[in-house]
Parts: C-alpha cells; structure tokens; sequence
C-alpha cells in the first residue's frame, strides 16, 4: 500500500522536531482527517537554512512533512512557490489516493509559509 519512500520517511522521519529560535512558523490543519502539521524555518541569506516539523497525523501525513523539510532547505521564495502536493508526492514515489489529503497539507503549510515569511520581512 505504501512505498519504500513513504515508509522510510514515516519510520526515520528527517529534521523532526523543534527549531529554536526560528525565524517563522507556521500550524496548518485538515479538519476532516484531524491532521496537524507544524513547520518552522530559519532564513539566512535569502534562502531557507534550517526547516523543522512536527506533525500529528497518519503515517503519509509524518513522511510528507519529513520530504517537505529536504525538499525546502536551500530554497529561495520562487522555488517554495513552485511547491505542490504532486511534488511532494512525486518526491515519496506516489502517495495512496486515500492518503493525498496529506501531502495537500504540506502544500498548505508551504503557502502559510511564504505569507508569514513576507510579513516578518524575511526575504527569500
């Protein structure tokens, strides 16, 4: 049912965790399926330097947020407006269909994102 991909990332989740003094956080939900994703940054020098997760949901939900936080480091806000569900998907070699919702969440988080980078003027 799921891929290799998506089990890794469930059972060795990358840059899980707090992120102290992050420059930028953002909580988005699904209330439908109850899942939570958290996701903190840091910028330096215009691009994304550390990213962190913290999400409370299904096994897809926790492996999108781990690829999310991969695929974002190093990026500027151009390439995290180019951050969708398929990529994320993509990126875990294909989601179930039932499982999608999660890696939708992550495209919201990377929106809520580049909305509170630009309020806190942290330029990518």
């Amino acid at each position: 049912m799921y891929s290799e991909k998506v089990l890794d990332h469930f059972q060795n989740p990358r840059n899980a965790g707090d992120l102290t003094g992050a420059d930028v956080t953002v909580e988005v939900s699904n209330p439908v399926c109850g899942d939570v994703l958290k996701l903190a940054v840091k910028v330096k020098d215009g691009r994304i330097d550390q990213a962190r997760f913290l999400c409370r949901g299904c096994t897809t939900a926790i492996a999108c947020g781990s690829v999310l936080t991969e695929k974002i480091s190093g990026m500027n806000s151009l390439m995290l407006s180019e951050i969708r569900a398929d990529t994320i998907a993509e990126a875990l070699g294909g989601v179930p269909e039932a499982s999608y919702h999660a890696a939708q969440l992550a495209e919201v988080a990377v929106g809520a994102l580049v909305v509170e980078l630009k309020k806190a003027r942290r330029t990518l």
